[in-house]
């Protein structure tokens, strides 16, 4: 019976190989339009931050105003 890491991928862990693990602004599809995930998300962040953000925001600013606002709430934070 061979060990589980082995043979697995492991989630949540540091991934360097990961493209989501990446900074923003290195993303390759970064200055493409946020995707409606992300929209949805950070429209819910800003209503609770009581922020308004603009709506033309890239997948990379997107991600980056979630991140700040999910820090601000303490959403995301084990």
């Amino acid at each position: 019976m061979s060990d589980i890491n082995d043979s697995e991928e492991t989630l949540g862990a540091e991934d360097p190989q990961n493209p989501a693990a990446k900074d923003p602004s290195d993303w390759v599809t970064g200055d493409e339009p946020m995707t409606a995930p992300q929209r949805s998300y950070l429209d819910t962040l800003a209503r609770e931050a009581g922020e308004e953000l603009p709506g033309d925001l890239n997948k990379a600013q997107a991600s980056e105003q979630i991140e700040r606002l999910q820090q601000k709430s303490g959403r995301g934070t084990s």
